[in-house]
């Protein structure tokens, strides 16, 4: 007697026709690296709590594109870390900030596809993402300056503008200033729906961006609204963005499958620092095998919906998809 699930064993007996059968693909083309330059520092550096992601100087462009290029990785998610902070954040719109010298380095050596974070938590003294005033945060001054730092980054070559701030009205702004500036074909891929999440810690850690006082939660996202996700991504949409981001990743699988089955514009996921250094603690302790944990997170997150990850692991997971 043939029983049922042996008839569902079938389709498992072989690797090859495991793949046959495969219904979620992750490939190389879906993965973006994010990436850090610090202007203060002349040689690589480590952070501890995130083993592995290297923070580069302002130099070695072509080797630190080559070496991305090798594996596969074609797409960047591009930060910076000034030398100098201030309360307006003046070094991330800076003609030569960080930034800007980084895009026309990588520019000039690769032909990599160049994202870049736009946020002024890395640029301000207080470590928030906008403008202080009595310990509130300014949204329409904030915007004003994200604009701004959105034509420099284009001037210098970006391809892709993603701002990060979660500020009403950020997206419009950024759109009208790119398209006033002659930036028609710079692309906006949004943070729409950006969680107050505690997973940050170790990106805030490598980037020196804590908030000095309070925390996001005026601007960020509270962790169990969905609908209000939904409600984001609409708003960003409709004031031009081309691709909408939901920020962390596997902690929000359901809104990225909302995400995908709302709205017909790419989605981006961006598994963070928290996701990754954990997985990362766990293979280290031997608590679990840290390459099937690293693939299965980063294919699940592609079931969900997400057309293309951003994540620390791409170099790592890029090695096994060639």
């Amino acid at each position: 007697m043939t029983f049922p699930e042996t008839r569902m064993r079938r389709l498992r007996s072989t690797k090859k026709m495991r793949e046959l059968v495969a219904e979620t693909h992750l490939g190389v083309s879906d993965l973006i690296l994010p990436i850090f330059f610090n202007e203060s520092i002349s040689k690589p550096t480590y952070t501890a709590s995130m083993p592995g992601v290297l923070t580069h100087p302002l130099s070695d462009y072509e080797k630190i594109s080559s070496e991305i290029q090798c594996d596969g990785i074609n797409s960047i998610l591009l930060f910076g870390i000034p030398s100098k902070k201030d309360s307006l954040g003046c070094q991330a719109y800076a003609e030569k900030g960080v930034v800007q010298k980084a895009i026309k380095g990588l520019k000039q050596s690769s032909d990599l596809l160049i994202i870049t974070d736009l946020c002024l938590c890395e640029y301000t003294d207080h470590g928030h993402c906008g403008i202080l005033h009595n310990d509130s945060i300014d949204n329409d001054e904030t915007i004003s300056l994200y604009a701004k730092t959105a034509v420099s980054q284009a001037d210098a070559g970006a391809d892709i503008i993603a701002p990060s701030g979660m500020m009403d009205g950020q997206v419009a702004a950024i759109r009208e200033a790119l398209d006033d500036a002659g930036h028609k074909n710079v692309a906006i891929l949004a943070y729409s729906a950006k969680f107050q999440s505690s997973l940050y810690g170790p990106f805030r850690d490598l980037v020196h961006s804590s908030p000095g006082k309070d925390d996001r939660s005026t601007y960020q996202m509270q962790c169990g609204n969905r609908r209000e996700a939904l409600r984001e991504m609409e708003l960003d949409i409709s004031e031009g963005a081309d691709i909408i981001m939901v920020k962390p990743a596997m902690p929000y699988l359901d809104v990225i499958y909302d995400a995908r089955n709302s709205f017909d514009l790419p989605v981006a996921a961006y598994q963070v620092s928290g996701e990754y250094s954990m997985i990362k603690a766990a293979g280290a302790n031997g608590w679990i095998d840290e390459k099937r944990a690293m693939m299965e997170s980063l294919l699940s997150i592609k079931r969900a919906g997400a057309d293309m990850i951003i994540t620390y692991f791409a170099e790592e997971a890029a090695k096994l998809l060639r």
